[in-house]
């Protein structure tokens, strides 16, 4: 195994441990926190994809804006007076699944096409470079666009509309 695979493994291990940590910590401000790291691995792992852009727009939009309003929802609703108990099966669930993912990683690296899967092709010089998003995004991709402007247009109004009726 080389250095490359070895960091993967290790930044994908992150993003589960932390991933796990956004469901079973109690405090939900700890659980947008926890959230916060995940996207960060996330980027990270985009780094090692040669997608910049894509990297810096998982940090801005996500890190920065996204979980700007999760934390503004969780302000608004105020969970700490509503404080539900834990069921107990959460923690087997958990582990059933960690050793079900490490069996399937045990799976793929055992498999006759192990070289293959572990050195991907390599992608074209444009690859993750604004222009290309760009193109992308605005040729292809232009409709969805769109609606998700318009989505997160009508979830703005929303927030505002409640916040404005409990305040009165």
């Amino acid at each position: 195994m080389n250095v490359e695979v070895l960091g993967f493994f290790f930044l994908a291990a992150l993003m589960v441990s932390f991933s796990l940590l956004v469901i079973l910590v109690r405090n939900p401000v700890h659980s947008a926190l926890a959230l916060v790291a995940a996207l960060f691995v996330m980027a990270i792992l985009f780094l090692n994809l040669d997608a910049p852009m894509v990297a810096a727009l998982q940090i801005l939009v996500y890190a920065g804006a996204v979980m700007v309003l999760f934390l503004f929802v969780i302000m608004l609703l105020n969970p700490a007076s509503v404080e539900p108990s834990l069921p107990v099966w959460r923690g087997v669930v958990c582990a059933a699944c960690a050793l079900l993912m490490l069996a399937l990683i045990a799976l793929l690296m055992s498999g006759p096409d192990q070289a293959e899967a572990l050195h991907p092709s390599s992608v074209g010089a444009g690859f993750g470079s604004p222009e290309a998003l760009g193109e992308t995004l605005f040729n292809d991709f232009v409709l969805p666009f769109e609606i998700a402007s318009v989505l997160l247009l009508v979830a703005i109004i929303g927030a505002v509309a409640l916040a404005r009726r409990v305040s009165e």
